[in-house]
């Protein structure tokens, strides 16, 4: 037997259901971290707690051929991250810049990408907290959040994980003509980095400025 609402009822019930469905969306959405998870996280990222000058931290990952032919499809060989923390003069809040540098096992020359990031926020998975770094004009973007520990004794390790990032040849100087997007293949969507010296990024660091802010020379 098929039931007929009257009409009060009908509109009551999709009322309902659009409300329902804006909260199920709503809490699909991530949220912005708390200030107590942002400065955790920070703290965990560049190994140390962030004040009020700025702060780098170096991961990279380097795929030997065993990785790489157990995963055929992994167009990346290797992958070098540099992420800067830095407080503005006028908030209280850290602002975060990342630099990407990526190696690709099929292809000549080093590519790099660069771009800001969002305040933190708290993924639905577990509750982990992440960087979103979108890159603008449509360029994609990362996330970066801290990769579980497999040691208790382990150092942090970042996650990088993306859908598409623009990236360009490091070596020429016309990014526009060397333009391209680094794709999530199917085994190409998240990279586990291992935490290193910050000298192991200098080479995403082209101002002297800020060479001499990170490394010292």
């Amino acid at each position: 037997m098929i039931r007929i609402l009257s009409m009060p009822a009908f509109a009551a019930s999709l009322l309902i259901s659009a409300i329902a469905g804006g909260t199920a969306r709503a809490e699909d959405e991530p949220k912005k971290a708390s200030a107590a998870q942002a400065q955790a996280f920070d703290t965990t990222l560049v190994g140390s707690t962030a004040g009020k000058v700025k702060t780098f931290a170096c991961f990279i990952r380097r795929y030997d051929a065993d990785h790489l032919a157990a995963h055929p499809k992994q167009t990346v060989s290797a992958m070098k991250l540099l992420v800067t923390v830095d407080m503005p003069s006028t908030e209280q809040t850290y602002n975060h810049e990342f630099r990407l540098g990526v190696k690709f096992r099929h292809r000549k020359g080093d590519f790099q990408s660069a771009g800001s990031c969002n305040h933190a926020i708290v993924k639905d998975a577990g509750d982990e907290v992440r960087l979103s770094c979108p890159i603008d004009c449509e360029g994609g973007g990362i996330e970066i959040g801290i990769a579980a520990s497999r040691r208790p004794q382990d150092k942090a390790a970042a996650m990088v994980r993306l859908e598409a990032v623009r990236i360009w040849d490091n070596d020429s100087k016309a990014e526009e003509e060397t333009a391209d997007y680094l794709k999530a293949g199917a085994d190409d969507k998240a990279f586990r980095l291992e935490r290193t010296s910050l000298k192991d990024c200098g080479s995403l660091v082209s101002d002297d400025d800020e060479r001499i802010a990170m490394l010292g020379k």
